[in-house]
C-alpha cells in the first residue's frame, strides 16, 4: 500500500475504530438511569456489557464490586444490599465510566396488564376519565416516587433490553400525567403507609391476552395453554380484511362528517402483534427480570372473555405467575391482581367465568385480590374510579407483602354445607358481614343437575343461609354471576364480596 493510498484510507479507518471504541464502552440496561430506585434489603444486581475479557467494576455507598465480561461482552456483579435511604451515586467503569445520581434504595412494584392498567391519569382521550383527574395531577409532587415506562414492542424473542429510550423519572405533575393511574395510586398509598421510597415499572399494553406476557417456556409447560396458539392463528388469519376494514370505517366517518351526523361506532381493533403468545413477554418483561423487585401489580383479563380463552384462563393465569416468579428468580414475590369489574359485555356471560379463573388464582401463596365489581361502569370498559382499585391493591400488600394486620379482602367464598332449611354458604373476612339496602342480592341455587334459580338469602354471623322452594336438595351455590351484576355484600372493611361458584369445575356459559 503506498502512503497515498494510507491517507487517502485514513478518515474509513478512523470512523472503524470510533464504532468500534464506542461498540467497546461499557453499558448498562436502559432501567438503569437517574432518579432510579434499588430494592432494598436484597443484593444489589448490576449488570450490563462491554468489550469481550474486559475488567468492569461498579462502585455504590462505599461498596465497589468487580468482574470480567464473557465471550459475549456480558458482564454481571452483586452489590450489598442497602436498607431504605439515598441518594446514592453508582460508578460503573472500564475503558470508560458511567456515573448514575439520585437513586434510591426502597421497594420496586412491578405494573403490567391490558388497558385498565395501563390507562394514565389524563384517561383515554375520548373514552374514559379518571375521577378528579386535574386535582390529582396538580398534587402529585413525591419526590420519593420514582416513575419508569416501559415502550410498548413485541418480539418473538426475549430481548436483554428494551429497545427504545427510557428512563426513571421524579414522581410530579408532568411525570405522572401519562402513568398508569392504578399503579400511581398504588404507589402513593404505600408510600404513605410504609414510609420508603417506592419504584414503579408501568409495563401495559391494552387490548391484550395473558398469553401474550407469558414466555413460551411458561406456556408450553402445560398442554391445556395449547389454544392460546389457535387464537393466535385465528387472529392472524383476520388481518388479510383489516386494510379494507381500516378503509371503509374510514369513508363511513367522512361520509358522516359532511352530513353533520354523529361519527359510527366502529369495532376495536386489536394490534395482531400485542397478540402473540409470549411475544410482550419478551420484549416488556424479560429484559428487566434481572432487576430486583418487591412484586408485581396486575389488572388484565377483559380481552380474554372469550370463548376461546376464558376455559383456559386459570391456567393461564397461575401459568403466568409461576412463569414470572421462576424468571425472576426471587421466590414466590407477592403477586396482587384485580379482579375485572362489571361490565355488560357480549350477550354470553363469559365475564364471571374469568372473575372466578382469578378467584381460584388465589390457591398460589403470596398472592392477593382487588375485588372492583362494584366500582365498575357496564357501559363502560374503562370505569374512572382506579383510586378506590389502587386503595385495595395497597391494602393487599400493606398485608401480604408487609405483614400489617389490616383487612384487604371482601367476603370470599370457603364452603358450603346443607342445612333443613336450606344451603348455608361460609366466607372468609366476613367480619361485620353486611347487606348494603336489603337482603343480600345476586344469590342462585342448584341442585345436581345444575340448574340454578334465584335464591332467598339472608345472613347469619359469618355465613348466608340462602333457599329456593324449586330446589328442594339444593347442591351448589353461586353469587354474582352475570357480566355486570347488582349486588350489596360488604364486610365491616367496607370490601365487597367477591363473585364466586360452589361447583369444582369452573362452568362454562351456553352459547347464544
Amino acid at each position: 500500500m503506498t502512503r497515498e493510498s494510507i491517507f487517502k484510507s485514513l478518515p474509513l479507518l478512523l470512523v472503524a475504530f470510533t464504532a468500534f471504541h464506542v461498540d467497546a464502552e461499557v453499558r448498562l440496561p436502559r432501567v438503569f438511569s437517574n432518579h432510579m430506585v434499588l430494592q432494598r434489603d436484597a443484593p444489589i444486581h448490576v449488570w450490563g456489557w462491554a468489550d469481550p475479557g474486559e475488567t468492569v467494576s461498579a462502585a455504590m455507598n462505599g461498596a465497589t464490586r468487580t468482574a470480567t465480561t464473557d465471550r459475549l461482552g456480558h458482564w454481571s456483579v452483586y452489590l450489598p444490599a442497602l436498607a431504605a435511604g439515598g441518594p446514592f451515586d453508582l460508578k460503573v467503569s472500564a475503558g470508560n465510566s458511567i456515573q448514575l445520581s439520585d437513586i434510591l434504595t426502597g421497594d420496586v412494584w412491578f405494573a403490567s396488564g391490558q388497558s385498565n392498567m395501563e390507562m394514565p391519569l389524563i384517561g383515554f382521550p375520548g373514552s374514559a376519565v379518571i375521577n378528579h383527574a386535574d386535582e390529582e395531577i396538580a398534587q402529585a409532587n413525591h419526590p420519593n416516587i420514582r416513575l419508569f415506562v416501559v415502550k410498548k414492542k413485541a418480539s418473538d424473542y426475549p430481548l436483554n433490553d428494551f429497545a427504545d429510550e427510557a428512563s426513571w423519572s421524579v414522581c410530579s405533575p408532568e411525570t405522572v400525567r401519562k402513568f398508569s393511574a392504578v399503579a400511581y395510586f398504588f404507589g402513593r398509598n404505600l408510600s404513605e403507609s410504609e414510609h420508603v421510597p417506592i419504584g414503579l415499572i408501568d409495563s401495559t399494553w391494552g387490548g391484550t391476552p395473558a398469553a401474550a406476557w407469558v414466555s413460551l417456556e411458561g406456556l408450553a409447560s402445560d398442554p391445556a395453554l395449547m389454544p392460546v396458539f389457535a387464537d393466535r392463528a385465528r387472529m392472524t388469519a383476520a388481518q388479510a380484511d383489516i386494510p379494507a376494514l381500516l378503509a371503509a370505517e374510514k369513508r363511513e366517518d367522512e361520509a358522516a362528517r359532511k352530513a353533520g351526523t354523529p361519527l359510527p361506532v366502529h369495532a376495536w381493533h386489536p394490534d395482531p402483534a400485542s397478540w402473540g403468545p409470549a411475544a410482550l413477554f419478551n420484549a416488556m418483561v424479560a429484559p428487566v427480570v434481572p432487576f430486583g423487585i418487591k412484586g408485581a401489580i396486575w389488572y388484565q383479563g377483559e380481552s380474554d372473555t372469550t370463548a376461546t380463552l376464558a376455559p383456559i384462563y386459570e391456567k393461564t393465569f397461575t401459568g403466568l405467575i409461576r412463569d414470572w416468579r421462576g424468571q425472576w428468580q426471587q421466590g414466590n414475590f407477592p403477586f396482587l391482581f384485580v379482579q375485572i369489574a362489571n361490565y355488560k359485555g357480549g350477550a354470553v356471560p363469559y365475564w364471571p367465568v374469568v372473575r372466578e379463573a382469578q378467584r381460584r388464582t388465589l390457591s398460589l401463596t403470596g398472592t392477593g385480590m382487588a375485588v372492583a365489581i362494584e366500582i365498575g361502569d357496564p357501559n363502560n370498559i374503562h370505569p374512572s374510579d382506579k383510586q378506590t382499585v389502587g386503595a385495595r391493591l395497597a391494602a393487599a400488600a400493606r398485608a401480604i407483602a408487609y405483614g400489617e394486620k389490616v383487612e384487604y379482602s371482601g367476603p370470599s367464598f370457603r364452603q358450603t354445607s346443607v342445612e333443613a332449611d336450606g344451603l348455608r354458604v361460609w366466607l372468609e373476612h366476613a367480619g361485620g358481614l353486611a347487606a348494603k339496602d336489603g337482603p343480600p342480592q345476586g344469590f342462585e341455587i342448584a341442585g345436581m343437575d345444575h340448574h340454578f334459580v334465584a335464591a332467598a338469602a339472608r345472613i347469619d354471623g359469618q355465613a348466608i343461609v340462602m333457599s329456593n322452594p324449586q330446589v328442594p336438595n339444593p347442591e351448589f351455590v353461586r353469587y354474582g354471576w352475570a357480566n355486570a351484576p347488582t349486588l350489596n355484600l360488604y364486610n365491616s372493611a367496607g370490601l365487597p364480596a367477591s363473585p364466586f361458584t360452589s361447583e369444582e369445575e369452573n362452568p362454562l356459559p351456553p352459547d347464544r
